[in-house]
């Protein structure tokens, strides 16, 4: 943790030195609070570091950033040869350089819950707490009903149809073709992310720091809920927080609620770094 806190200029000059080329970053509220921890936010898959707009707005007093994955829209230039790993070092990159004295608190959304586990597990350091809402971890047991379907071979036929699994076949036909054809893009960073989970393992019971995990209760897959259950009691220093009337979307959603999960993580952290 840096001796002193750096003021907005030279934070900034420390995030652009460690951000890697190519990964396009988003950076709110940088004049805030430099006594309060930077909250790091992580999309999940066929998703965006803008999706988190309507929650970090109500965030006002951390700075916040979030970015697009490699592979995904502002970042699609990137290789994705690496892997799981490779986003997984982006992530670390990113964690280090977010600390502008007061600690970082890294919160992420299905997949993206799946990378801020495991990046607290390589750097426990590098976190005061984490979140993470419905990551899915097969590997538990907790399976989608009907198992995982084959991937196509086609990355853009993959993309729409897992947007239209997710988001329903109505919400994809509304949607403009040059739209739907901005989603079938993001297409080989998809598949990057549904082969990574199809074998990824790690034991999120060895977590060193204060995990908060969330999930949807009312809308929600049943495999989502029971997972994040398991963690919640599994997980040394994990709590749950349940949005009960959400579904997996719950930042688009219920962005308050959201929100306030958010702020339930940075909690976690600031109780862990007084104590």
């Amino acid at each position: 943790m840096p001796d002193t806190l750096l003021a907005e200029s030279p934070w900034r000059q420390q995030l652009e030195r460690a951000t890697p080329p190519g990964l396009k970053t988003f950076l709110t509220f940088p004049e805030s609070d430099l006594h309060l921890p930077t909250v790091l936010l992580v999309h999940g898959s066929l998703d965006r570091g803008a999706s988190f707009s309507r929650s970090l707005m109500r965030l006002d007093g951390h700075a916040v950033i979030t970015y697009d994955r490699r592979g995904y829209q502002g970042s699609r230039g990137m290789d994705l040869a690496g892997g799981f790993s490779a986003h997984l070092d982006d992530l670390l990159a990113m964690a280090g350089a977010a600390n502008r004295g007061a600690g970082v608190i890294a919160v992420g959304h299905s997949f993206g819950g799946v990378l801020v586990q495991a990046a607290a597990l390589h750097s426990p350091e590098l976190f005061l707490a984490i979140g993470a809402f419905e990551p899915p971890m097969p590997w538990l047991g907790f399976h989608r009903q009907g198992g995982w379907p084959p991937l196509a071979t086609d990355p853009g036929d993959e993309a729409e149809r897992f947007f239209r699994r997710m988001m329903g076949d109505h919400a994809w036909e509304r949607m403009a073709e040059g739209v739907q054809q901005d989603r079938r893009a993001d297409g080989p960073a998809l598949l990057t992310d549904l082969s990574a989970i199809r074998t990824l393992n790690f034991d999120a019971t060895q977590l060193s720091i204060p995990v908060v995990y969330g999930t949807g209760v009312e809308k929600t897959a049943p495999h989502h809920l029971a997972a994040v259950e398991w963690l919640g009691t599994n997980v040394p220093l994990a709590s749950v927080d349940k949005i009960t009337e959400a579904g997996h979307g719950a930042h688009l959603s219920h962005p308050d609620a959201f929100a306030r999960f958010i702020a339930l993580v940075v909690a976690e952290g600031s109780r862990g770094a007084s104590s």
